[in-house]
C-alpha cells in the first residue's frame, strides 16, 4: 500500500466502560496503563506507529483521555470511546474517513516491520485483517495459548491489525457492530453470516474464499486476510499469562 500519510486508530477503552479485570488487578483504571519494561503498554504501541513511515496521524480512542495525561506524545490525538470496539471504529471512520489503520493498546509486541508487511499485503482490498497462521504461532511462540479460527484451508489467530482502506469498508464496520452485539451468542453471530456459511464452518468445510465472498455479498467490500510474517504478532495481552509472556519477550529483545 502506497497511500500516505495514513491515520492510525488505537483502541484503548474498556468495553462499555466496564473495568478490565487485569487493570483492576494492577490497581489501574485501564489495561493500557499496565507497565511493560518500565513504560505503559500503550506506549509500546505508539512508539511502533510513530516509527512506521506510512503512518502520519495517530488517534487514541479512550473514554477519559485524562488517564493518559503525561503518557501521550504531543502529536497523538484522542477521541472518546463508544460502547464497544466496532462502535468506536465506526465513529472514527465517520469522523476521519478512510484509509484507517486500526490496532489496540494491548498489542505491545507490534513492530514497524509488521505494520509495513500488513499494509503491503493488503494490496487493493477494501478491508484487510492481519492474521497469523497456527503454524507460525506454534513456531515463534510455542508456549502461548491462543484461540484459533479453523477454516478448511487455514487455521489462524487474529493479530489486532485492521485496515479500512476504502469508503465501502465502512459497511464492514457496520456489519461488525451487528455481530459484536451477539458476541455472547455464537450461533446468532454465525446466523448473521447465513445458515449455509454457519453449517460449513461447523463441519469444517468453510474456506477463506467462500467466507470473503459471503462478506462481500453482505457488505459490498472486498476483504483480505493478510498473513503476518511472525507468529508473535498474534500475542496480545488478554490474561495474566499473556502479560508474563510479553514481558519475557520484551526483556529478551532489550
Amino acid at each position: 500500500m502506497n497511500d500516505s500519510p495514513l491515520t492510525a486508530l488505537v483502541l484503548a477503552g474498556s468495553r462499555q466502560g466496564a473495568a478490565d479485570p487485569m487493570a483492576v488487578a494492577a490497581g489501574l483504571t485501564h489495561k493500557a496503563l499496565i507497565p511493560i519494561a518500565g513504560k505503559p503498554m500503550i506506549s509500546h504501541v505508539l512508539d511502533t506507529l510513530r516509527a512506521t513511515p506510512a503512518v502520519g496521524r495517530i488517534i487514541v480512542c479512550i473514554e477519559n483521555p485524562a488517564v493518559l495525561s503525561g503518557i501521550l506524545p504531543a502529536d497523538v490525538e484522542t477521541m472518546p470511546a463508544a460502547q464497544g470496539p466496532s462502535a468506536s471504529v465506526l465513529a472514527a471512520l465517520r469522523a476521519h474517513g478512510t484509509p484507517l489503520l486500526v490496532t489496540t493498546a494491548d498489542n505491545p509486541l507490534l513492530r514497524p516491520a509488521w505494520v509495513d508487511a500488513f499494509l503491503d499485503g493488503a494490496g487493493t482490498a477494501d478491508v484487510a485483517v492481519g492474521v497469523a497462521t497456527e503454524e507460525a504461532i506454534r513456531r515463534d511462540v510455542p508456549n502461548t495459548a491462543r484461540t484459533f479460527i479453523r477454516l478448511s484451508d487455514l487455521s489462524f489467530s487474529g493479530c489486532n491489525l485492521f485496515l479500512f482502506r476504502t469508503p465501502v469498508s465502512i459497511r464492514v464496520a457496520e456489519f461488525w457492530q451487528r455481530i459484536e452485539k451477539e458476541r455472547k451468542r455464537p450461533l446468532r453471530m454465525g446466523w448473521l453470516l447465513g445458515p449455509s456459511v454457519l453449517l460449513r464452518f461447523v463441519t469444517r468445510r468453510l474456506d477463506t474464499t467462500s467466507l470473503l465472498a459471503r462478506i462481500r455479498k453482505l457488505t459490498g467490500a472486498q476483504g483480505k486476510f493478510v498473513l503476518m510474517p511472525d507468529g508473535r504478532a498474534a500475542v496480545d495481552v488478554d490474561k495474566p499469562t499473556d502479560l508474563e509472556l510479553v514481558r519475557h519477550i520484551v526483556d529478551e529483545a532489550a
